[in-house]
């Protein structure tokens, strides 16, 4: 993963970064956009689902 440098939006630059590659036709267009989807499915995996101990969730089944 890239850090962004200063006071740079990290996901403008990333934004900048795919707009200075140079297209080859519909196929690597396609290979593009593969790579954007696995990112943001790799994010969606890694994204944090810990639940609030605090607030545990009860079970209305069992009252």
């Amino acid at each position: 993963m890239s850090k962004a440098k200063g006071n740079v939006d990290k996901n403008l630059s990333n934004v900048v970064d795919d707009l200075n590659q140079v297209d080859a036709g519909s196929h690597h267009a396609q290979q593009l956009q593969q790579d954007t989807n696995d990112r943001r499915h790799q994010d969606a995996l890694n994204h944090d689902h810990t639940e609030d101990l605090s607030h545990p969730k009860t079970d209305a089944g069992n009252h």
